[in-house]
């Protein structure tokens, strides 16, 4: 695999995915995996990979090696090298850096340029064929995967690179084994006519952990043979230039494309049969001299003019009778070659599968689909078609994430409420507890001395006569005395120590016969809402009337001016629900914790004793159900009113 990730440090940026022409990135778990087999080596994801997440295979330690041997080895230089090493002064002293590493030939692969741009120039003028250039090995790759039916429009010519190893072997013999230096990592798997490849960043590493610098190291020009316009080959339309191929708008039949969206672009055009008569020059990256084999951060235009300036020189000091002699000596080398189609594409996917997934990111429309580029996808349909084809996952739709990290969020707000609404009710309740189990023993303990004081003071009045001065005396006892136990049984509802005496009751007729009951003041309108399927449930009709008249009677009390209660009767399957609501003055929401327990009232002194809400509460608790309250009391909220929502099972616990 020569490209690959570090998933330690990968971010989810989705940037690699962008980059690639290939798409030959899949997201899984949120992160990105390289897929070796869609892979075609031209190492975009690695230059804008910002955390250094996507590298390329280092075969530094290969050439290390390869120099420790026996063998005579030989360096092929790609002519973007002054692109990469503008800090050394001449490229005398940058070859004897490289002989210092220990090759034997340190030569240019601009020598290669030139042959193979003699041969292009020679196949566009003479075939009635038309032609993409194939020194660029990533775009080789890419037409075998993604375009075969284009394979035989690849010109059938080898490399430079390749066209330079031939050279060495013929001039320093079959067994000099060769080491490819340049910009460009799909070179490490081009061809086997040379033994390794490295890039220039790898250079710099093998040259500093040798401690070769520019001023330990002895000038020396490149081998034989040297390099003529083919030093201008790796910037954009190079190959023509050093071809001398006329690229006029109007008389020119070349068209050229560089960068990753230009030369996609050419090429579907090309096939679909849009552009006619013309050859392409296509080349992956924006020139060789913006590969990732060299050091990132370099300006384009600046390696440009590195690269132009090198080329001038060269141009005006070069032995043209030398050079000219060593290309009449491998004019009639064998620079061809023959492409073969490797098709590397998946299945088309129908209409049908692409909008399910578009649904599933809630595309519902046309108008949904953003087509953003955030996914790293040209369009939200290719991004579709991607996850259909496994190569990425939904969540990189970033309008997706972010409508899903709302309702999230939503989510999380809800049950945050809810989780502290089930605090406080547990607070609540176990408060609650504590005073029944507190109440339950102040009235077991009441109950044997007070039956004591109501018998005796009962006797006592029916024994006395009229006109007895103590009788109004004994009526009062005995009055107050009755108080003390209707307080009493109140505490051992709240405590809930009271018999339940289940029975079949419609709750219809509960709220009829608790409003009968009870005298409504003209002033006060009461409705009833029967929202009820199946109104009957197994309560105790007697103690659920008093929870009712409790509850109207408080309604009453709290419209002193008169206003509406509505009775809303509903249900589930497994439950009967009372909603009882009125208008009244509301309860102030300090007192709202404080509402179920005994003694605790709001009323004036004398106007109530506490144990109304508090007996409602322990009769709801002893049918297993429960009640709840809301309340507002603030009219710059809304309406003031108090809401009680008493739930009872439906069958006995």
């Amino acid at each position: 695999m020569l490209v690959y990730t570090i998933k330690e440090l990968c971010r989810t940026c989705y940037t690699c995915v962008r980059e690639c022409p290939a798409k030959a990135i899949r997201i899984v778990g949120g992160q990105a995996e390289v897929i070796d087999e869609r892979c075609i080596a031209c190492g975009n994801c690695t230059k804008v990979c910002s955390q250094g997440a996507k590298v390329f295979l280092n075969t530094t330690d290969r050439v290390v090696k390869l120099l420790e041997s026996n063998s005579k080895v030989a360096a092929i230089v790609a002519p973007s090298f002054p692109a990469e090493f503008g800090d050394v002064p001449d490229h005398h002293i940058l070859v004897g850096m490289v002989k210092s590493l220990g090759f034997e030939y340190v030569a240019e692969v601009s020598f290669g340029a030139d042959l193979v741009a003699d041969r292009y120039k020679k196949l566009v003028s003479e075939s009635k064929n038309f032609y993409i250039s194939s020194d660029c090995p990533s775009i080789v790759n890419y037409v075998k995967f993604y375009h075969p039916a284009l394979v035989d429009n690849l010109a059938p010519i080898v490399s430079p690179m390749v066209a330079m190893s031939k050279v060495i072997r013929l001039k320093y013999g079959n067994d000099t084994r060769i080491v490819f230096i340049g910009p460009c990592v799909a070179k490490k798997a081009e061809s086997n006519e040379v033994d390794e490849a490295i890039t220039f960043t790898e250079l710099r590493d093998m040259l500093i952990d040798r401690g070769i610098s520019a001023e330990n190291s002895t000038p020396v020009d490149f081998d034989q043979p040297v390099g003529g316009r083919g030093a201008i080959f790796p910037v954009a339309r190079g190959l023509l230039q050093t071809a001398k191929i006329s690229d006029n708008a109007i008389t020119g039949n070349i068209i050229a494309a560089e960068g990753r969206i230009d030369f996609q672009g050419a090429l579907k055009e090309f096939e679909a049969g849009l552009i006619k008569n013309q050859h392409m020059e296509l080349l992956c990256c924006e020139g060789c001299i913006m590969g990732p084999g060299l050091s990132k951060n370099g300006k384009q235009y600046n390696r440009r003019s590195l690269v132009s300036s090198y080329a001038n020189t060269k141009m005006q000091n070069i032995d043209s009778e030398s050079w000219q002699k060593s290309f009449d000596e491998y004019a009639e080398l064998d620079l061809s070659i023959r492409h073969k189609a490797d098709d590397r594409r998946i299945e088309d996917l129908t209409e049908k599968d692409v909008n399910e997934v578009l649904i599933k990111m809630g595309m519902i429309t046309k108008k949904d689909q953003l087509d953003c580029g955030a996914c790293g996808y040209e369009s939200c349909v290719d991004h579709a078609i991607a996850i259909k084809k496994g190569l990425a996952e939904v969540e990189m739709c970033l309008p997706y994430a972010i409508e899903k990290l709302h309702k999230s969020v939503k989510d999380l707000a809800l049950s945050n409420e809810k989780l502290t609404s089930m605090k406080q009710a547990l607070k609540q309740s176990e408060k609650l507890a504590h005073m029944g189990q507190l109440s339950a023993g102040i009235a077991h303990e009441l109950n044997n001395p007070l039956g004591v004081v109501i018998m005796y003071s009962n006797i006592l009045l029916d024994e006395s006569t009229e006109g007895d001065p103590m009788k109004e005396d004994l009526k009062l006892i005995v009055e107050q005395a009755g108080r003390c136990k209707k307080i009493v049984a109140g505490l051992l509802n709240f405590a809930r120590k009271n018999q339940v005496n289940h029975q079949q009751v419609s709750i219809k007729d509960l709220v009829n016969h608790s409003l009968e009951s009870l005298i409504i003041p003209a002033k006060v309108k009461i409705t009833i809402s029967d929202e009820s399927t199946n109104p009957d449930a197994m309560l105790d009709l007697e103690q659920m009337m008093q929870v009712l008249t409790n509850l109207i009677k408080n309604a009453i009390d709290a419209m002193a001016q008169g206003g509406f209660i509505n009775i809303k009767l509903e249900d589930t399957l497994s439950d009967v629900i009372i909603i009882l609501s009125d208008t009244g003055t509301g309860i102030r929401e300090e007192d709202r914790a404080k509402i179920f327990e005994p003694f605790f009232t709001t009323k004036s002194i004398g106007q109530g004793t506490g144990l109304g809400l508090a007996t409602a509460y322990g009769v709801v608790k002893m049918h297993k159900g429960q009640i709840t309250v809301e309340s507002n009391d603030d009219p710059a909220k809304g309406p003031t009113g108090t809401s009680f929502k008493i739930v009872l099972p439906r069958r006995k616990a």
